[in-house]
């Protein structure tokens, strides 16, 4: 990170328990070496032992990587960043709609068989990232689970993983694979409107269709990261987490007025 990007860093990222006087031990590392080998990883695909020597010892990586990881901190710190970006932009921190979309990717060998499958519709053996954007393209929600899991079925729990965080949210714009009766089950239950943007049809070859191609520029966003170009992670809640430091690294850069 330049110096301007750590300042952006800095000032949202969760504070120790132990300046808070809430005990614990000091940490013995420093954050933005530590931040900028967790992004390193994430933006360079390499494995946890192949951390270069210019950062803390990979073992100490990882740790703090799983420490913010189960403690819910890399969401704390992923979303502070969030709110800043779509202030900056001149919208409420609070986003009131919101677009869904899913993509499926390959499981390297490391993905348990237990937690992958085979979407039919793209052909691919892997997972499936379920995501909701805000307008801005921002990410409010994700889930990720084998490629087996349909839109329909993701759509009963990723809904009310959106209101837990998002109290505002009343409108959400999909495709036509959350149709049927999770429409119905997202307004009785959660009070949200769920539009589907459907093509034409008429319609041949790439057409670009409104609202959808905000959560479709999303997901080429994540792909600068090589470590999301598959899936190596053994367990859902790393991945992710790795979608998130992913996320994180494209809005502290542009707060920073640096290019992504």
């Amino acid at each position: 990170m330049s110096d301007a990007e750590w300042a952006v860093v800095r000032d949202v990222m969760p504070v120790p328990g132990w300046l808070e006087g809430r005990g614990g031990q000091p940490e013995g590392y420093c954050h933005r070496k530590m931040v900028d080998a967790v992004r390193y990883l994430v933006a360079g695909g390499i494995t946890w032992r192949a951390m270069p020597a210019d950062f803390p010892a990979w073992d100490r990586v990882y740790a703090f990587f799983r420490r913010w990881r189960d403690k819910g901190l890399v969401a704390e710190f992923h979303d502070q960043l969030r709110d800043r970006v779509r202030e900056e932009a001149g919208r409420d921190p609070e986003p009131t709609a919101g677009i869904v979309d899913a993509q499926s990717v390959k499981g390297a060998a490391s993905v348990p068989a237990a937690t992958r499958g085979f979407d039919g519709g793209k052909k691919v053996n892997g997972r499936k990232r379920h995501i909701v954007v805000d307008t801005l393209g921002l990410l409010l929600a994700v889930m990720v689970t084998a490629a087996s899991v349909t839109d329909r079925e993701a759509g009963r729990t990723l809904p009310a993983r959106l209101r837990e965080r998002h109290w505002r949210i009343t409108l959400v714009w999909a495709d036509g694979g959350y149709t049927g009766r999770l429409v119905d089950l997202a307004r009785d239950v959660l009070s949200l409107a769920l539009s589907v943007v459907k093509r034409s049809d008429d319609t041949t070859g790439f057409v670009v269709l409104p609202r959808r191609w905000l959560v479709e520029r999303t997901f080429a966003w994540l792909m600068r990261s090589r470590r999301l170009a598959r899936d190596y992670e053994g367990r859902t809640d790393t991945s992710e987490a790795m979608i998130r430091w992913s996320m994180s690294m494209g809005m502290s850069r542009r707060l920073a007025r640096r290019p992504r």
